[in-house]
């Protein structure tokens, strides 16, 4: 299996370092950390999909006004996951299946430049969608239907299984190897996962957004700045499973720094780590 680190958007909150802890101007830099696999036998397999293609050209009819302003989003065509796939010599139909962390708008997005993909995520998530949308505003400006309401191929997965380095209710992945697997972390919002891939005698896992800053893992105490502090606030649908499952992601940082390498989705200072090191 070879593993392309992709950054699918970029996200340039007013802050700089008070978000992403190191840029010296007003805006943040935020990525859309996604993952790219190639194997033999099941195709091209994207982890995330990061903005697509429609959410670039036409940003008013997929995105909320609410995060286009708030994250101020940089609208680079170039970013999409299609076109990187593109570069490196593949067609949208050689990507077989995509795994999401979550159906937020900025992991999302993509879905409709793979009309061919088998979709696979918790089961949790796809049904809390539907109903908080219909009772909350927060959530209908974050979850966007129309990015992903015309996608066939939907493999919803019930919170439940075997066992992964002190986790419980992992589901490995139909019609895939068992070296890829989905780790429910649900706080960020109801049927949030992580995905972990075994790779080169370790695994990897993408923890998607149950954290955001890289100072929050491989730490014994959390550190984070006060911008994603406070996002991460805004965007939580149960605190309480947010915070329990963020401090079992560090405790698993620290006793297994050699063989589990943990990144989240917005991170640009972990991507390029994980790019210089691919």
């Amino acid at each position: 299996m070879r593993i392309h680190h992709l950054n699918c958007g970029c996200m340039c909150p007013l802050g700089g370092a008070l978000f992403d802890g190191f840029s010296r101007g007003p805006f943040a830099e935020l990525v859309c950390h996604c993952l790219l696999l190639e194997t033999d036998r099941h195709g091209l397999i994207l982890v995330d999909t990061g903005l697509g293609v429609q959410d670039m050209r036409h940003p008013a009819r997929r995105l909320s006004g609410f995060f286009r302003l708030l994250n101020n989003i940089r609208y680079r065509e170039q970013l999409s996951a299609l076109a990187q796939i593109q570069l490196l010599g593949f067609r949208a139909e050689d990507v077989r299946h995509i795994i999401l962390t979550h159906l937020d708008f900025d992991h999302a997005g993509g879905i409709s430049d793979f009309p061919g993909a088998k979709i696979h995520l918790l089961q949790q998530e796809l049904d809390s969608v539907t109903r908080s949308r219909e009772h909350h505003w927060l959530a209908r400006q974050r979850f966007r239907p129309q990015q992903w309401t015309a996608h066939d191929g939907w493999r919803g997965y019930a919170s439940s299984g075997e066992h992964w380095l002190g986790f419980d209710a992992v589901k490995a992945i139909d019609d895939l190897s068992d070296e890829i697997l989905l780790i429910p972390l649900p706080g960020h919002t109801a049927g949030h996962a992580g995905v972990a891939i075994r790779h080169q005698g370790g695994w990897l896992l993408h923890g998607g957004d149950a954290w955001f800053y890289r100072g929050e893992m491989h730490h014994p105490e959390r550190h984070c700045t006060p911008g994603l502090r406070a996002y991460q606030r805004l965007m939580c649908s149960d605190r309480a499973a947010w915070q329990t499952n963020q401090q079992r992601l560090r405790a698993l940082s620290l006793a297994h720094p050699h063989d589990v390498q943990l990144f989240c989705s917005h991170d640009a200072r972990e991507l390029e780590k994980f790019r210089q090191h691919a």
